[in-house]
């Protein structure tokens, strides 16, 4: 073959190939196009139910804006910001306050819940979907409905609780016997109690990681002869860290939410001494009570800073302890 006919074989080979790739990315641009057309209805409403709405909002934390009298609204740049950072201490009191309840709550709750899942997925539990439906049952009761049966159950004096304490020969009962609700120091654990009657989310999806861990890890660990807690610390807990993070974020993001139970028993007022006083509650009154907008705007974008920077964190750090099918570590 002459050397004029191997260039014109090889300028053949290279049009054909350029016209493979612009025939490929003509397919990767339509297969982008029915991507985008069937994630569009999400797209829409994540702009017009989320975006929209933050971009509002963060424009009314820079207004002097009240819902009773928005003809007054007038732009005051970034004082309310000013005022929540420096001037107003009900602020970092309500967010010292939702810490506090979150070191108490959160791990009472995820302990529970994946002690209540391993239970459930035991082989040697009699009737197991007759406990999952009952561990699950809870959730559909409305919550505000199961927060006014807690506060009876938590009554001082006629509550089933101090009853049921009274049966070991405690006094639970009377003016010197628990309060729960009326104890600033015991008033964390009324409300992790009312909690964990609704966790049954938490334990379904504990129980579905649970059945997912592979059964020959478990076969292997039996025949070196490990025993339960080895089998526990070394194999399903590390197995299901993904579900465990997943936890941890959801948990997290609402407990510095936390608002129905304060408010529905206290109607807001931080009983007893002040303990109740949540971050949500005093947003709510700023924002929705006060109907100061402006003002209850900043307070919401303080605390999704907040929430915002925990969760980074948490990423960050979750390389270190969350392990993921076939990654190496």
């Amino acid at each position: 073959m002459s050397m004029i006919s191997e260039i014109n074989l090889t300028r053949k080979r290279a049009q054909v190939g350029e016209r493979g790739r612009s025939k490929m990315s003509l397919l990767a641009r339509r297969e982008a196009r029915w991507g985008l057309f069937f994630i569009s209805p999400w797209l829409i409403g994540f702009t017009i139910f989320y975006l929209f709405p933050m971009i509002a909002s963060f424009i009314f934390s820079t207004l002097n804006f009240t819902l009773s009298s928005p003809e007054t609204t007038t732009f005051i740049g970034f004082e309310n910001w000013r005022r929540m950072l420096v001037d107003d201490p009900n602020v970092w009191e309500g967010m010292w306050i939702t810490f506090k309840f979150a070191i108490v709550s959160l791990p009472l709750g995820m302990i529970i819940a994946f002690g209540l899942a391993s239970l459930l997925n035991s082989k040697d539990l009699i009737a197991p979907n007759l406990f999952r439906t009952l561990f699950y049952a809870p959730t559909m009761v409305p919550f505000i409905a199961a927060v006014l049966i807690w506060s009876q159950v938590l009554n001082p004096n006629t509550g089933w609780l101090n009853r049921i304490i009274e049966l070991f020969g405690i006094p639970a009962r009377g003016q010197n016997g628990l309060r729960w609700m009326d104890d600033p120091n015991l008033i964390y654990i009324s409300y992790t109690f009312i909690g964990i009657w609704g966790i049954g989310n938490t334990i379904l999806i504990y129980l579905a990681s649970l059945q997912g861990v592979p059964t020959e890890l478990y076969e292997a660990a039996n025949i070196d002869g490990a025993s339960w807690w080895n089998r526990m610390w070394n194999i399903t807990i590390p197995m299901i860290t993904p579900v465990i993070f997943y936890n941890l974020i959801t948990s997290l993001v609402g407990l510095l939410q936390y608002f129905l139970v304060p408010w529905v028993l206290n109607q807001g007022s931080g009983y007893p001494e002040g303990a109740s006083r949540f971050y949500m509650v005093w947003f709510y009154k700023q924002a929705f009570t006060f109907q100061n907008m402006g003002y209850g705007a900043a307070l919401a974008w303080l605390l999704f800073i907040v929430a915002l920077a925990i969760t980074i964190f948490l990423f960050a750090t979750s390389r270190y302890w969350v392990y993921y099918a076939g990654e190496n570590k």
